[in-house]
This record gives structure tokens, sequence and C-alpha cells, in this order.
């Protein structure tokens, strides 16, 4: 992305896992009506991918996840007083995701967590993260 850095910056991942039949699944959390995926805004000085582990970690629990993609983003367009969320495509392939309390909120940050495959992720997300689930759906059907 070109120009002037935004004043507000977020890293996250579109976490991908393979159901039992080998169809991806992503993971994705709710706050009142809205969907997204794991994400949050950067510490200062902190690389963007790091922030993407970090949050992720924070707020799914979820610590082995791999990037076999490699280091490619997508960032969305700028919005909520001109912040970018930047989304890299990362893999869990194991353990549990859960929703945690915040220590910083005293109270979990999100409501439901949930893994839905393509269609069903397409239809909870938002028109301004559309365009990252499609980019990630086509990086992991390529293989």
């Amino acid at each position: 992305m070109s120009g002037p850095s935004p004043a507000r910056r977020a890293a996250g991942a579109v976490v991908v896992r393979r159901d039992p039949a080998g169809e991806p699944r992503y993971l994705l959390l709710r706050v009142y009506g809205y969907w997204d995926f794991p994400k949050g805004e950067l510490e200062p000085g902190e690389d963007p991918l790091a922030a993407a582990r970090r949050e992720v970690t924070e707020e799914t629990t979820l610590e082995a996840l791999r990037f076999p993609w490699g280091d490619s983003f997508r960032e969305t367009p700028p919005y909520a007083r001109g912040k970018v969320a930047r989304y890299y495509l990362a893999e869990s392939p194991s353990g549990e995701a859960r929703i945690p309390v915040s220590p910083a909120l005293g109270r979990p940050e999100h409501h439901e967590l949930r893994w839905a495959g393509y269609e069903e992720a397409r239809r909870l997300l938002g028109e301004r993260l559309r365009p990252i689930l499609e980019w990630a759906h086509a990086v992991v059907a390529s293989g």
C-alpha cells in the first residue's frame, strides 16, 4: 500500500485448519454482531507479523501457528478513523481455540469463536473483510 502511513495500524491472521474431509475451515471471532479474523493494534515499534502472531494467541489461545504460504499479506482499506488492518495467512494444525479473558478488560474480548467453511465465512464477514477471505481461500486452494 503506498501513500502516507495510516495513523492506526492493526495486524492479524486468517487462520486456517483442514477438517477431516480436507476442506479448509477459517477461524472467525464475533463481537456483538460483527465477525472478524483475530487481529489487534500494533504496539509501538512492533513488527506487523509479530503483532499478528501475538494477537492470534491473545484472542484465541492458539500458539502453534505456521506460515507455509510465507509472509505475504493483504490489507483493508482505511476504516474507523483511518485504521488499516493487515492480515497474514496462517495454519493452525492443532490445539483448541478458546476465547480467554482479556487481562486489560477483565472479560473476554469476543462473544463467539467459530471454525467456518468458506461459504459460511463469506456470509458472516462484512464487505470490508470478504476480499481478505477470498485472497486467503484462493491461496489455500492453490496448495
